[in-house]
């Protein structure tokens, strides 16, 4: 199957098995899900997330969570805007305090973030996919957002380690892969955590 068609297939099983949750309709987008909360306490099973003093994460719906989680650890939180529009945005957990839900949000994020090309190298990059396979050939939703993110921050900082969180629906046995398209390293999902053995570093 193409790309589209793999986007296609996943979104129709999230929305069919009612695991798809706001915002909806899934369909171009990142779609959010039941137990991404369950998929960000997995993630912070990591050694990487654990040690981690900066973490860099997307800015959708499904990783909100991680966002959230990042900042109630203390970590200091990067976060892409939307379309990247304003470039990146970095959050002290400092002035969150309290806060933390509403700062993981986009609008929050914007409150309490700082708009900056100069920010810190972040320790873990957290991103969203659509469908995702085991070797960590990664399909994002088609405009080349998340691939650019994970590109600028390696080539400014080199390898960082990358981490998915998705429903386990979202992890299909083959996703089309191309030169340009950034893979990830580990899969978190609700129920489990795949570190991928590609020879990406």
């Amino acid at each position: 199957m193409s790309k589209n068609e793999i986007r296609m297939k996943v979104w129709k099983l999230m929305e069919e098995k009612g695991i798809a949750t706001f915002p909806k309709p899934v369909v171009h987008r990142i779609p959010n899900f039941i137990g991404a909360e369950k998929a960000a306490q997995n993630l912070r099973q990591l050694s990487e997330y654990e040690r981690a003093q900066v973490v860099f994460c997307n800015p959708d719906s499904p990783q909100r969570a991680v966002r959230e989680m990042t900042l109630k650890d203390g970590k200091i939180l990067v976060v892409a805007t939307p379309r990247l529009k304003h470039g990146f945005l970095v959050i002290a957990p400092e002035i969150t305090a309290g806060k933390e839900r509403f700062a993981s949000t986009i609008k929050g994020a914007f409150k309490y973030g700082k708009e900056t090309a100069a920010f810190p190298k972040p320790d873990l990059i957290v991103t969203g996919s659509v469908a995702v396979d085991k070797d960590g050939n990664r399909l994002g939703k088609g405009r080349g957002y998340g691939d650019r993110e994970i590109e600028m921050i390696q080539e400014k900082f080199g390898n960082v380690l990358v981490a998915t969180t998705i429903h386990d629906v979202q992890l299909v046995e083959y996703a089309p892969s191309t030169p340009l398209d950034e893979k990830v390293d580990v899969i978190v999902t609700p129920t489990k955590i795949i570190r991928v053995g590609h020879d990406k570093r």
